[in-house]
């Protein structure tokens, strides 16, 4: 197997992103100009390695309705921030 052409400093830098951010693996991927799945191997690793000590204890039910809720929560600031663009086009074209 070939080595890493990503330094382990630049997918930890990836990865937080992803992780403290709670930005979808999606735009961070696009942002860095690299593929969805990489980046999402990196967050799975980092996550193995790493546990939430806030979420160790969780049983299976409660870390889903955690993710499921971080989800929503991704999708409604994607969301806002759509909204805020829009309303800002259309206040530029009405003047």
């Amino acid at each position: 197997m070939s080595e890493s052409k990503y330094s382990p400093e630049f997918k930890n830098q990836v990865v937080l992103e992803v992780v403290d951010k709670h930005r979808t693996i999606k735009a961070v991927a696009e942002s860095y100009n690299l593929v969805a799945q990489t980046v999402g191997v990196w967050v799975k690793e980092y996550r193995k390695k790493n546990p939430d000590p806030e979420t160790e204890n969780l049983t299976s039910a409660e870390s889903a309705e955690l993710e499921r809720l971080r989800k929503d929560l991704r999708e409604a600031r994607m969301e806002n921030e759509f909204l805020k663009k829009a309303a800002a086009f259309f206040a530029k074209e009405s003047q």
